[in-house]
């Protein structure tokens, strides 16, 4: 499936010598070097980066870092400078405005960090608005705005005004304002930074309970890393305009590029993003019927394993023996695997964070690890899990 936004060489240059500006920046000048010699400021420093359809793609970065900026381009409320913006192939960033306002009215929408919600609309009017702004007829679209508000849980509270509900409340109206309209791409400027802790986590729960049923791409952006790792399938790390560094929450955490990210993530909890399926150490497994006791057991020696996984016809794991039992059955002259083999065993799927796992080594047995299609990956034994935890964050000098 082809990206559903390509962004490639993206500038964005503040003030009114933008053109001596972006051939300063061509020539390789830095950003404090251009704001002394035009007084112009550069918001975007070459950004090129794709963006995939269905996926929640956060930016990140500290106050004046861009990704507003960037995000604001990608609907042209922000004109960049130089560059391109491709949303299904065609290019937004040379759009004519009726275009644009086409492209926002119906495959671009946005949620506002302050609501941006009218005070004398009830709440459905608030949500209708962009279909009526639209021009769906009016009955049509107070359906769908209902419709929409069910999704989110607000049903109840449709002829209610905004200021009757709570923060948390008020931003789920934004949300379906926003998914109303049916708008592929969805942009959320620091859309939960104004609520309070725990609403926050809840609304970012909620979003991402949402994005399972309706696959939208999201280009969220945050400042706040705990928010971006839970909420991104991929993280792009912005400082001065530019990215240093765009991953996979695990990647950022176990491989940060430089100082910057890494003080980003120096007091994340890395259990709660490391997946069990990273950290795999031992990939080998048995076939039913295919091993005879002293065969495993040859095989448990040359892999110099206590324990190994049985696996069926369809790779999934079926049970695991044990290194000491099969020297027992050999002594007996017992060559049948099942005999010794032993079904009770803890298995975890490979998308499954450290955190979640610790109580299932109870039993003193390594994890069999599996894919969505429950075929077996691997094993993960619990010094895996500690050795992971404990290592310290490569290339971060």
């Amino acid at each position: 499936m082809p990206p559903k936004i390509i962004i490639e060489n993206l500038i964005k240059i503040y003030g009114k010598k933008h053109l001596a500006a972006l051939k300063l920046f061509r020539e390789g000048k830095t950003r404090d070097y251009i704001l002394q010699s035009t007084g112009n400021v550069l918001g975007l420093a070459d950004i090129s980066l794709e963006i995939n359809q269905g996926e929640i793609f956060v930016l990140m970065g500290l106050s004046g870092s861009g990704k507003s900026t960037l995000a604001r381009c990608i609907n042209r409320l922000i004109h960049p400078t130089s560059g391109h913006i491709y949303i299904d192939d065609e290019d937004v960033a040379h759009a004519n405005e009726t275009r644009m306002r086409e492209i926002r009215l119906n495959k671009v929408s946005m949620v506002f960090q302050r609501f941006g919600l009218f005070p004398h609309k009830t709440v459905v009017e608030n949500v209708e608005y962009g279909l009526k702004v639209r021009g769906v007829e009016r009955i049509n679209r107070r359906q769908k705005a209902l419709e929409t508000l069910e999704v989110v849980g607000l049903d109840k509270w449709a002829d209610y005004k905004p200021t009757s509900l709570s923060g948390g409340m008020q931003q789920r109206v934004g949300l379906a304002r926003a998914l109303a309209t049916d708008a592929e791409i969805l942009l959320m400027d620091e859309a939960f930074s104004a609520l309070d802790p725990l609403t926050r986590g809840e609304m970012q729960d909620e979003l991402l309970r949402l994005q399972k049923e309706l696959h939208k791409t999201i280009v969220f952006i945050s400042h706040d890393i705990q928010e971006a790792l839970k909420l991104g399938d991929r993280i792009a790390v912005m400082k001065d305009g530019a990215i240093v560094q765009l991953g996979t929450p695990e990647e950022l955490v176990t491989n940060p590029k430089n100082d910057y990210v890494k003080a980003f993530i120096e007091e994340v909890n890395s259990a709660q993003v490391i997946t069990v399926g990273s950290i795999i150490s031992k990939r080998v497994s048995l076939k039913i019927g295919q091993y005879s006791v002293s065969s495993a057991l040859e095989q448990m020696l040359n892999q110099n394993l206590q324990v190994m996984y049985v696996v069926d016809e369809y790779n999934k794991p079926i049970g695991l023996v044990k290194k000491q039992r099969l020297e027992e059955s050999l002594k007996q002259r017992e060559e049948d695997t099942t005999v010794t083999m032993e079904t009770d065993f803890p298995i975890v799927d490979s998308y499954t964070h450290l955190e979640d796992i610790f109580d299932l080594y109870k039993k003193g047995f390594p994890l069999a690890v599996v894919n969505h299609k429950k075929e077996f990956q691997g094993m993960v034994d619990a010094v895996d899990v500690l050795t992971s935890l404990g290592q310290p964050n490569r290339n971060s000098n």
